[in-house]
């Protein structure tokens, strides 16, 4: 499946929330930690490639992702994507490291979903600052973030690690 999203990054969590409900967006998942670990080769292979391999756990559920290299464009982040859910992480671990696989990055994040018509809204609140997340058709993308208030000067391509990364250089 191809994933089309921008992040936005906003400082009042409130003022946000809403917005987003005045837009009529429907909550579908509230409020909960995720736990974030990439995995890749010890030779950075994924990396190297722009792909990344995640295991995500939140509400007692567990999801293994496989994120292709980013496609070309100004604006927004496209790139393939495949996910499934996993029954046993301790299985999944066991298999990754079978592979050789190894983990090599980290990330908590608490997240709210919010969904409008066929837009995901993605509300982050990570360690290093708070971020929408708006994932569907780039012109929905645009509409909502329009009608929240933002323009595309403000979108960020960057994934959370990369963000994290610049953050820590910054600090």
């Amino acid at each position: 499946m191809t994933e089309i999203e921008v992040k936005i990054e906003i400082k009042d969590i409130d003022g946000i929330i809403n917005k987003i409900t005045s837009l009529g967006a429907e909550l579908i998942k509230n409020r909960c930690l995720e736990e974030n670990t990439l995995y890749d080769f010890p030779n950075q292979l994924l990396y190297r490639k722009h792909q990344a391999l995640r295991l995500r756990t939140a509400d007692k559920k567990a999801f293994l992702t496989f994120k292709g290299a980013p496609q070309k464009s100004r604006k927004f982040k496209i790139r393939e994507e495949y996910q499934s859910e996993v029954k046993s992480t301790k299985n999944i671990k066991k298999i990754l490291k079978e592979l050789r696989l190894v983990p090599t990055f980290k990330y908590k994040k608490y997240r709210s979903i919010y969904r409008i018509h066929r837009l995901k809204i993605c509300l982050d609140e990570t360690s290093f600052g708070i971020f929408l997340e708006l994932e569907g058709e780039r012109n929905e993308i645009v509409k909502v973030a329009q009608a929240l208030g933002f323009s595309k000067k403000e979108f960020i391509k960057l994934d959370y690690i990369q963000l994290m990364k610049q953050r820590e250089v910054k600090n």
